[in-house]
């Protein structure tokens, strides 16, 4: 039995990560993965067998390696409001790596529906959602319910993300400037979440 080479198999993981989430390259093909990794595609199928099963593996990883990123500032000690501002941070410095994820993201899940059975809903999420209560309770932060919290958080974060392009034309603005307007909108986030 043939050994198989992770450093290959990764390649191409981070190759096709590159071009969906980099890139904004949605339609790419797996001949593309392979050109832009220096492989052939037939090493491409040997590994995924075909371009669904490199998005969804694709897609898994991307979404297991941000929840894990964003478990990590809900354990945090810091206080609940930099708790917050750190989420933000965190969100908005995968965008600088990564613009086109949430998008893509988005993409798979309309398409393919959401679906990871091997996936359990995270303790972590449930006792930041207690945490988010008792901050409302105390008054500082706005009073609705806590998945509303979670839902406003990510609105705030992603539409602008999502909505790019259509935003650069309408407004007028270059990357230069649309970043620099996304770099603002984290103290309009915390403004518009906490009393």
């Amino acid at each position: 039995m043939a050994v198989r080479d992770t450093g290959a198999e990764q390649l191409i993981k981070d190759t096709a990560k590159r071009i969906f989430f980099a890139e904004g390259k949605m339609s790419a093909t797996t001949q593309d993965i392979a050109d832009a990794a220096g492989v052939t595609r037939t090493l491409v199928n040997y590994y995924f067998r075909s371009k669904d099963v490199l998005f969804k593996q694709v897609f898994e990883e991307g979404m297991s390696d941000m929840g894990r990123r964003m478990d990590e500032v809900m354990l945090s000690t810091l206080p609940f409001r930099k708790k917050i501002e750190q989420f933000i941070e965190l969100f908005y410095a995968e965008l600088v790596q990564y613009p086109y994820r949430e998008t893509f993201m988005i993409s798979e899940i309309n398409t393919h529906g959401f679906n990871t059975p091997h996936k359990e809903r995270s303790p972590v999420l449930a006792e930041f959602l207690k945490e988010i209560q008792v901050e409302i309770d105390k008054g500082t932060v706005k009073k609705m319910k806590p998945v509303n919290f979670m839902m406003n958080l990510f609105s705030l974060m992603a539409y602008p993300l999502l909505t790019r392009p259509l935003f650069k034309w309408v407004f007028e603005l270059n990357d230069l400037q649309y970043d620099k307007l996304l770099n603002e909108r984290k103290k309009t986030i915390i403004d518009v979440l906490f009393i």
